[in-house]
């Protein structure tokens, strides 16, 4: 599976002496760059947070009657 990364197409705008001074990316890939970063913001927000097991999921649904 490729990453948002791998399938980049930046173009460049450089200055006079052809020293790169900014990206230009389509739409769809900045997008995708945001919500690639939103997600890793969830993840390093929640790494602190207890796990549960499946068994424990399934019965906690089971509990609430939707499952």
């Amino acid at each position: 599976m490729a990453t948002v990364f791998e399938s980049l197409h930046p173009q460049f705008i450089t200055d006079a002496d052809g020293a790169r001074v900014a990206v230009v990316l389509s739409l769809a890939e900045y997008e995708a760059l945001l919500e690639d970063i939103a997600d890793l913001a969830a993840v390093a927000e929640r790494q602190d947070e207890d796990c549960v097991s499946f068994e424990e999921l399934k019965a906690g649904l089971r509990a609430d009657g939707l499952l």
